[in-house]
Order: C-alpha cells, then structure tokens, then sequence
C-alpha cells in the first residue's frame, strides 16, 4: 500500500469483485458478520495454506548457536472442537474474566466500548467524545454543530477510560447532541453461549471458543500419548473463534465471527526466553515474505499494563502490527506473540485433575512446559493482504490493481480468447483444461479484451494469456503482465513452464 487509500475504496473493491460480503446482505447483513465470496475464499485458502506448510510441513529450522540448530522444529496440527466442556472456561479464565468495559447512551440506546472513545475535554462545561478512529476533519465539523470551537488545539485529548465518571455529565456522547446521556461503565463477557441438548437451561449452557488455543491446551497429553513429539514442541491449529465484540468495527478487522491461526510451543522453562526470540523473529520474517513489509509493519512489545494475565510473569507478549488505512498513522494488531508461562498447563490440572505436565526420561525432571504462543488472525492477514496489495494506477482503465504475491493470488493466470467465435474460444479453453490441474486459472471470454484486462487486474491475476488469430497461425500467445502491462508472446506449449517458474510458494 504505497499511499493511503480510503477504506471504503478497498471495501467497495471487495464486494465488487467477489471477495467479501456482508453475511445475510439481502436482509440488510448482521454487524459483525461477513462472507467471503469466490475470490475472498481463495485468497483465504492460500494464505491458511501457506501458514500450515510454514508451521506443520516444513517448519524452520532451530535458533542458531544453540542444541536445535540446523535441525527442523517438531510441530504437529490439530482440529479441536468449536464447542468444549464449559469448564474449559472457567479453568481459562475466559468467564471470569473476559470481559469488556462498555458504555451506553441512554437517548440513542448505543452501547461503546468505553476504551474505543476518547474525549475532548476543555475548561468548558460541554466535553465532546467520539470514535477513537474519526478523522480530525469530522470531529472539527461535530463541534461546529455543537457550537463550539472547530480548532482542535483548544482541547485535551483523553481516552474514556481515564475520565472519572462524576465527570459523564458534562460529556456529549458521539452520536447525540446533549450532555449527560453516557451510563456508567459496566463490565460486558464476550462469551458466546447457547446449549447444548434439548433443555435451554444453565445446567446445559455451552460456550462458542473465544479463541483456539484451549484445545490445543486441552489434547497437550493426547498428543503426546498418541505420537512421539517431546518438549521442544509445538501444535498448531486453524479454525474459527467467536467473541460477541460490543463495538465491531473496520470492515473484517474486528468482527464478531473470525478465524485463527495458532501455534502453541512446549518448551522447559528454562529455554522458554531463547523460543520467544526465535519465534518473534521467525514470524515477522514470515509476513514480510508475504509483500508485508517496510513502513507498513513494525514489531511492538505490549506495555505492562497490556499484559495478559497468563503473561504477567514471563517475557510477556509482542504484536506484529500492520499500518492499516483506518489506523494510519498507527498500526492494528496482525498476530501476537505470547509468553503464556505455565498458566494453562497448570490450570487445566488443577480444574480436571488431570496430570498435564512432563516427565524427561533423559534427565529424569519433571516439570509443567512454558508455551510461547504466535497467534495470527487469519482473516485480519486476508485484510492486511489486500490493503497491502491494493494500487492505484491512473494509467490503466481499471484505475487499480491487487499487487498479490503469484502465489497468494486468488487466480494465477487468466485465459483469455480475442473474441468469443469458435476459432478462439476453443483452443483457449484447451489451454485452460491443461492447466487447472497444477493452477488456479480463469478461463474469461466475454466482454471486449480492455474489459476482462481490468477485471483481472482488480481481482489480482498476474498474467494474462491472450489467444489471437496469430495462435492459429504460429503457436504462441500474448501474455500480459499485470504490474507493468508489458505484453510478449511465448509458445503455446510453454505456458505451463512460464508460470511454473514465477508462481513460486512464499512463507
């Protein structure tokens, strides 16, 4: 993303061209839900695909100047259930303690995250507060409505959270025109819940996993039983995560359904800082492999107070950000990278009775494993991605392209016969049937070629093979480069050797 960009462009982008939807769109979506259509799966796919080879396949090779290096690391996969026994939670500390500070408004009956709001306060009787993200030109245009100064240098910015709640009476909520209308704080659990046989009581009530790690917790002596990884090892797990976020916000950034993609490392407590390093290291060098890179994204270790409570004593956690256009110039959050200590080991021994912990029949310790823990969202990387990838180019009818990496491209190739007559469609689609088998192509007739160039151009493809009257005569194709619109001719027979040799895999 060499310059910024409105989001609602890349939002606009996303559902033309079948990336993205609002789920249930044709009854007006349900906020903080979102489908993701032909092209948006298959960029997804390719992603997860890439992440699973990268951690389960062929993961890296051990920290350099210690007993693992030059050695491959041990990481198994995993598919644990979406729904678990409900003291998983209670052991986790999810019940008890995940939960959210939220306001409302008690004229417009809006409820806010009281960390998402900031305030600008000023030795007035009226204090304004807003959406953390609104643009300073919105809020300038909000206080002339109010009556007030528009010069934003008049004012103290200050985040909800810090304003003492005998001053709420002075506060005008973001979307009303009078003071006084904000509640106090009261604590909101993320905890999807619903229940599980024919009886909807407490005694059945079940929980949708806020996050994908507590399965993997939960099988640590399954694994271990049923093959032969011993500390140093990991397991690793993609699936979706469920979390009733009271404000959902910036497009498939903070929804309410999302997915994972998570690694849990097992390691003896007195090597869990070396695997810190190596992991935070080996992550981020994976993202910039990927085109994410440069000013876009920086490593940024959590304050002490960010600190998770299963961080508290260890090496705490460092986020892999990424400069989104909503958070420009600051960054969001694209994977974490936790030093969980022995918290969850631990618990679920104590919550089960359950023995979770390790016997080294070398040295004869036993001890409960430290886990560092590199947990991406998936769905945020497909929205790093495209943000990443999303260039504006006046000199091409399509206005943009997706600057994909080959092989993150939802497509890899587009066939594309002159016209749609016979002479041209079918030895296109000839050539469109030899390739699916290793790529994923398009095969698109219709519309008048400067068209179909855009739409690949939109949708990402980096190449586009072009069958003329000149294939009939001679063999051979235009192929289209979608960076540089440069365009050459090759053999027709040699189109599977040309992208074998630019499609190859990242990460």
């Amino acid at each position: 993303m060499s310059d910024p960009v409105d989001m609602k462009d890349i939002v606009a982008l996303c559902k033309r061209r079948g990336f993205v939807f609002a789920a249930s769109d044709i009854y007006g979506g349900l906020n903080g839900f979102w489908d993701y259509g032909p092209l948006g799966v298959e960029l997804k796919n390719n992603l997860r695909d890439l992440w699973w080879k990268s951690m389960v396949t062929t993961p890296p090779l051990g920290p350099t100047d210690s007993l693992y290096e030059g050695q491959p690391v041990s990481i198994v996969g995993l598919d644990s259930s979406i729904i678990q026994n409900p003291k998983t939670w209670e052991a986790s500390g999810h019940l008890g303690g995940f939960s959210d500070p939220m306001v409302d408004c008690k004229e417009t009956k809006k409820r806010y995250r009281q960390d998402h709001l900031v305030v600008l306060t000023s030795d007035q009787d009226k204090w304004v507060a807003f959406h953390e993200e609104e643009e300073d030109s919105a809020i300038e245009k909000r206080l002339k409505k109010l009556g007030l100064s528009g010069d934003l240098a008049k004012y103290e910015r200050v985040n909800l959270t810090a304003i003492a709640v005998g001053d709420y009476a002075k506060i005008v909520a973001p979307d009303t025109k009078d003071i006084g209308t904000l509640t106090e704080p009261k604590e909101f659990n993320l905890m999807f819940h619903t229940f599980v046989g024919a009886t909807a009581d407490e005694d059945n009530k079940a929980y949708l996993r806020p996050e994908t790690a507590q399965g993997i917790f939960l099988n640590f002596k399954n694994v271990m039983d049923s093959t032969r990884v011993r500390p140093p090892f990991g397991i690793a797990q993609i699936g979706k995560a469920y979390r009733n976020e009271v404000t959902p916000r910036n497009f498939i950034f903070r929804s309410r359904e999302f997915e994972q993609m998570e690694m849990e490392w097992f390691c003896h407590p007195d090597e869990a800082e070396m695997w810190h390093k190596f992991w935070i290291e080996e992550r981020k060098n994976w993202w910039e492999s990927l085109g994410i890179k440069g000013d876009n994204v920086i490593l940024r270790p959590h304050d002490a107070d960010e600190l998770a409570h299963y961080a508290t004593e260890g090496m705490g956690t460092s986020d892999i950000e990424y400069k989104f256009p909503f958070t420009a110039p600051g960054y969001g959050e694209l994977e974490g990278i936790a030093h969980r200590c022995d918290f969850d080991l631990k618990a679920h021994t104590e919550h089960s009775g359950q023995k979770l912990d390790y016997l080294d029949q070398v040295t004869n310790e036993r001890y409960t494993p430290h886990v560092i823990e590199p947990a991406a969202g998936l769905t945020r990387g497909v929205l790093a991605l495209i943000c990443e990838a999303y260039t504006v180019d006046e000199n091409r009818p399509s206005g943009v392209y997706l600057n994909f990496h080959p092989s993150l491209a939802p497509k890899k190739a587009a066939i594309l016969p002159l016209t749609a007559k016979e002479e041209h469609a079918k030895p296109a689609t000839q050539l469109y049937l030899a390739l699916r088998e290793e790529f994923a192509v398009d095969l698109d007739i219709k519309q008048n070629i400067g068209k179909r160039y855009a739409r690949q151009d939109e949708i990402g493809t980096p190449y586009c093979f072009t069958i003329d009257n000149e294939t009939l005569e001679s063999g051979t194709v235009t192929v289209r480069d979608r960076n540089t619109m440069a365009q050459e001719r090759i053999q027709l027979d040699e189109v599977a050797d040309y992208l074998r040799e630019r499609i190859k895999p990242v990460g």
